[in-house]
């Protein structure tokens, strides 16, 4: 049976991916802060509270999870947040946090896992970039930012850990019907073609863990049909 860590487990695309993943008979260890969202009723499911952002306890979480669950071959980043307006809206403490989950959490998560895959001689990991890695816009400064640097790091660990029998894919989606824009002022308009499902990402996932170990699919774009967004009205 494979086994996949997945990070932000609990909602929109990893949660998605999760759920592909145990209906396939995948086993999943899922990290979030809140697990109260997604619990399902299977055996196969691990769910572990972690707090990503604080990148200092990450590497002893990793540890552990890797010596409790020690044939871990899939690995999904997919935690993070968005927060989009002008750079100087931001202060120091929310730069450092925002990249610190969005881009440096990404990176201490993999290098514990690459280094146990690559031992194992074979292992698939999936990072989750964004459109805002490929075009930087106004107001995702913060956000390009750290998928850019996603997207840096993902094409440089797999020329490291491709000889090693260890597949690096980033994912590009365009926007996405989840909640990440709950906590945003804007959603994709609710017409079907103006956003991606998660449902859609999963199963990119899950089929290209079918091909064949020799072949790598370095990176994936992702878009909605059409683009429309809709502003929400600010609550009273």
């Amino acid at each position: 049976m494979k086994a996949a860590l997945i990070s932000g487990s609990s909602s929109g695309i990893g949660k998605a991916i999760a759920e592909k993943f145990l209906e396939n008979g995948i086993k999943v260890v899922g990290l979030a802060r809140d697990h109260s969202k997604f619990m399902p009723n299977e055996e196969h499911y691990i769910p572990i509270e972690a707090d990503l952002s604080k990148v200092k306890k990450l590497p002893e979480l990793m540890k552990s999870i890797l010596k409790e669950v020690p044939d871990i071959d899939v690995f999904v980043s997919g935690a993070g947040f968005g927060d989009f307006k002008s750079l100087e809206n931001f202060s120091s403490l929310q730069i450092e946090n925002f990249i610190n989950l969005n881009l440096v959490s990404h990176i201490i998560l993999c290098r514990a896992v690459v280094a146990h895959m690559k031992s194992q001689g074979n292992g698939d990991i999936f990072i989750l970039g964004s459109e805002a890695g490929v075009i930087g816009k106004k107001k995702a400064t913060l956000y390009s930012a750290a998928k850019f640097g996603l997207r840096g790091f993902a094409q440089a660990l797999r020329n490291e850990a491709g000889p090693a029998g260890v597949r690096v894919c980033l994912i590009n989606p365009g926007m996405v019907r989840s909640p990440f824009f709950d906590t945003l002022e804007f959603e994709p308009d609710a017409l079907n073609t103006n956003a991606i499902e998660t449902e859609d990402i999963a199963k990119i996932v899950f089929d290209f863990l079918g091909t064949r170990q020799g072949t790598i699919i370095d990176e994936i774009n992702l878009s909605p049909a059409s683009k429309s967004l809709r502003f929400k009205k600010p609550s009273k």
